[in-house]
């Protein structure tokens, strides 16, 4: 997806006052009062956009492979076997942690009327384990029209964020909690009921706006729903951007240099992009460097320093800029050639699998690896101390992958960008985790585990 051209500005305390019903029907949850309670909110909302980054993926049934995973492939892609091997994710799985008794968050707008269907052919066709999907819409469920792009958009961010969160922590269930709309105030509202009535342990949000966008009001009650959800022991996640350091100008119609928000907030771990090098086949890792792509779509890692938060305590040894809040945190795979498969099945004759690739593939991954630490650990909250004065200080090399190639200046933004160096930087943060490890599994490791307990 894209974080994706968005644009938007989300919620205000006012909006607490309207999670109060919540009605149960099968699988959906629905939960009223909030279009009046937006009407009279104290500011300005505004619509945000997903764009997702996908390319249509071919299967050769001679081989019993997608042609992106044959070798010598010009356009290449991965299945959730490779992803967990790249990643070091398969070790945690072997030793038994799977995601059971956690629930993963999913916050998306709209809906995808074919989701259900979707993520059981996703498991067929890959053989993952049938987990439990809850379908959860607080202010009432939009009908999809399949004719409005910018539902399609959404639709086909869903069908990502399910499907890949599922792949990583397969026993996990999910709570899809959909806004009725995309506006930032719906958004806002949605994200307010998960974390009020402690749906998961972890969140995550693949869409963002650049951070002079928000009106101030709505930047205030997102931080105050982000630091209730962490008081919780509720671990957050939001896309970094996809637009390197540029965000789209709040009317839509060009560029300016900006860091995205949520993923901004320092109660946040903000997820970039890379380019991973990894077999096909085996899935066996290879290199990673800073996702900056222009041959397929238009992409590269969203990152930078923010305008609004400044430098956290869990920073100061590691981000250069001696006053504002870095951005991203850490980052995961993101380019397209070389992105995941999703299955897609609303979009009539041309239904199938597609290669997606964007931040927005690496924010409900990450969801998926907190889900199997919070099995084994318990719930974490607010990861960013643990990740740079944990794992970062006490054996960096041992606990990430460090990305020292590439820029996110992307060329057709006009925006100057940020380069990648040794340790933290703002276009691949920490750089990508390597989770076995930080479970004690990597036969690299010496540091016991520095999760919570």
């Amino acid at each position: 997806m894209k974080n994706l051209k968005l644009s938007s500005r989300f919620v205000s305390a006012g909006v607490a006052f309207v999670l109060l019903l919540g009605i149960l029907a099968g699988a959906f949850y629905f939960h009223g009062m909030g279009a009046a309670a937006h009407a009279t909110a104290p500011y300005k909302s505004h619509p945000i956009t997903v764009k997702p980054i996908m390319t249509p993926a071919t299967f050769d049934g001679k081989h019993n492979l997608f042609t992106c995973q044959e070798p010598g492939a010009l356009l290449r892609c991965y299945s959730p076997y490779q992803m967990r091997v790249a990643y070091d994710i398969q070790s945690v799985l072997k030793a038994g942690a799977n995601g059971a008794g956690q629930t993963i968050v999913i916050i998306d707008a709209f809906q995808s009327p074919t989701i259900r269907q979707d993520l059981k052919q996703f498991n067929l066709t890959f053989g993952l384990h049938f987990s439990t999907l809850n379908i959860i819409a607080p202010d009432g469920l939009t009908p999809f029209n399949p004719n409005d792009p910018n539902q399609v958009g959404w639709a086909e961010e869903i069908s990502l964020d399910v499907e890949w969160a599922h792949a990583i922590a397969p026993y996990a269930t999910i709570d899809l909690v959909l806004a009725k709309s995309n506006q930032d105030a719906d958004l806002q509202s949605v994200i307010q009921y998960a974390v009020k009535n402690n749906l998961g342990s972890v969140i995550s949000m693949s869409f963002g706006e650049a951070e002079a966008c928000m009106d101030p009001t709505l930047m205030a009650a997102q931080h105050q729903t982000f630091q209730n959800a962490v008081d919780k022991g509720i671990t957050l996640f939001a896309s970094s951007g996809d637009d390197g350091s540029a965000q789209p100008t709040c009317d839509g119609s060009s560029f300016m240099q900006a860091v995205s928000t949520p993923a901004s907030d320092p109660l946040v771990t903000g997820v970039g992009g890379t380019y991973l090098n990894a077999n096909t086949s085996s899935g066996i890792y290879y290199g990673e460097q800073a996702w900056n792509e222009t041959d397929v779509v238009d992409g590269a890692s969203g990152g930078g320093y923010s305008s609004v938060y400044s430098r956290p305590n869990y920073q100061v040894n590691f981000n250069r800029n001696k006053t504002q809040r870095g951005v991203p945190d850490i980052a995961y795979n993101a380019s397209v050639n070389g992105g995941v498969l999703v299955y897609l099945g609303f979009l009539g004759s041309n239904s199938g699998f597609y290669l997606f690739g964007g931040t927005s593939a690496g924010s409900p991954q990450m969801a998926g690896e907190l889900a199997l630490v919070n099995q084994v650990f318990g719930r974490q909250g607010n990861i960013n101390p643990t990740l740079y004065e944990g794992f970062a200080k006490h054996g960096y090399s041992q606990f990430f992958h460090d990305v020292t190639v590439g820029t996110n200046a992307l060329v057709p933004t006009g925006i100057p960008g940020y380069s990648t160096t040794t340790g933290w930087d703002a276009v691949t943060g920490l750089g990508s985790l390597i989770l076995g490890a930080t479970f004690g599994l990597s036969s690299s490791s010496t540091t016991s585990s520095l999760w919570h307990h």
